[in-house]
């Protein structure tokens, strides 16, 4: 084990027990039916001993032989379909659940975010539970004055600071449960996808917060079926699959794996499913430059490579240019083409891209006789170094027509 881990899974697994009612006179009675049964249930079972003709068990292991370690200062995103174990993980690092086996170690105080409204009292006061979800983290009321201002600039509730929170929206919720946790320094902070309630503004506020934190010295994990944030965000990536590591290492390439395998599994009966090889920025002098950097004063030229296992009729590419909060900016549709078997080569160039400095990602996706065989983001980003003429602003409306050339070319 490593010496600056803060985490540490070692065998840790999670059993539930499920109850199946099996159908004798029907999987559904009457609240009646069930009072006559139970007060007559010890005559049946002096006349025919116990049955199991109502009821039957069923061991489920959500989480199986987990081994894993994280490190002081990681983001970690926990990745993986629904059902995969995600959820029931946190809540065991949590310690709202205990493990049936294995052994946990924390090294640190831990805050956590797994829903809307965690660790709140509904009558009371935004106010109060401020200071009581402080309490439940370990403050002082002394340190919670010290961050009570910013937590309440933070989630943007002054006006309804005094009301009782249930009467607020999700929304409202979440900004002020991600206030408190992230305003009050843990040393863990765990989070699962509740952020997606919030409006992408205060998503992206969430995220600074987040990169923050790490570049503090303090661990994030963090569950979301957000791919372009995981990428952005986790230093690491966690691959759950059926209550089991499916995969656990650079955030890059557990992404890509568990993109294509949903791909795969959801369209089985695919015969054409494409993979991207790679992308760069620039024409073809830049081919396997690692650059992915863009001025206004260069040409807005960019190329990417698919391999297509056998040749595709009808094949349409689509073409989506996203900020970092993943706002879509710029929709692109190529006309239908021939997709030859092996490698295709695909140049882009854009009359003008106006954009401000910052990260911004395109998201490829191709469509091969009306079904979707590929829908991947390119990686890497796309870094501007310089102000252009323009930017979005809030009410953008995406630009679906920009004067464009677009070729492909078989390698």
């Amino acid at each position: 084990m490593s010496e600056d881990a803060i985490i540490r899974v070692e065998n840790v697994g999670k059993r539930y027990v499920l109850n199946h009612h099996l159908k004798a006179d029907g999987p559904y009675r009457k609240f009646s039916d069930a009072l006559v049964r139970t007060a007559t249930a010890p005559l049946r079972w002096l006349r025919t001993g116990p049955s199991r003709a109502y009821a039957a068990q069923e061991e489920f292991w959500a989480l199986k032989d987990l081994n894993f370690e994280i490190r002081r200062g990681e983001v970690v995103g926990i990745i993986g379909r629904n059902g995969a174990g995600k959820s029931t993980l946190l809540k065991i690092l949590s310690r709202i659940t205990e493990p049936t086996q294995g052994r946990i170690t924390l090294e640190g105080r831990v805050a956590s975010l797994l829903e809307v409204g965690t660790g709140f009292h509904p009558e009371l006061t935004g106010r109060e539970n401020i200071f009581l979800n402080g309490a439940i983290l370990g403050m002082t009321k002394a340190e919670i004055r010290a961050k009570f201002d910013e937590i309440v600039d933070f989630a943007e509730v002054e006006k309804f600071l005094d009301t009782p929170v249930k009467r607020y929206s999700s929304g409202m919720y979440v900004r002020l449960a991600f206030a408190v946790a992230a305003h009050l320094e843990p040393e863990i902070l765990i989070v699962d996808e509740v952020l997606a309630v919030g409006d992408s503004q205060f998503q992206a506020k969430c995220l600074g917060k987040m990169e923050n934190a790490a570049s503090g010295g303090r661990t994030v994990l963090l569950v979301t079926h957000n791919m372009l944030i995981t990428r952005r965000l986790c230093s690491k990536a966690m691959l759950l699959e059926a209550g089991r590591i499916r995969g656990f290492g650079e955030t890059a390439g557990i992404v890509s794996d568990y993109e294509e395998r949903g791909l795969q599994q959801a369209q089985p009966h695919l015969e054409h499913v494409f993979h991207m090889r790679r992308w760069w920025v620039g024409g073809p002098e830049a081919v396997g430059a690692a650059s992915h950097l863009y001025d206004e004063n260069q040409a807005a030229e960019f190329c990417f490579e698919l391999h297509a296992p056998r040749p595709a009729t009808r094949a349409n590419l689509g073409l989506h240019l996203r900020d970092a909060s993943n706002t879509l900016l710029v929709s692109l549709h190529i006309e239908p083409f021939e997709a030859p078997a092996g490698t295709l080569r695909v140049r882009l160039r854009l009359a003008s891209l106006p954009l401000l400095p910052g990260v911004y990602r395109w998201q490829v996706g191709l469509v091969v006789q009306g079904e979707l065989v590929l829908q991947e983001m390119l990686v890497p980003e796309l870094h501007v170094t310089s102000e252009s003429h323009g930017h979005p602003q809030p009410g953008w409306t995406p630009v679906m027509n920009l004067p464009y050339d677009c070729e492909w070319t078989a390698l």
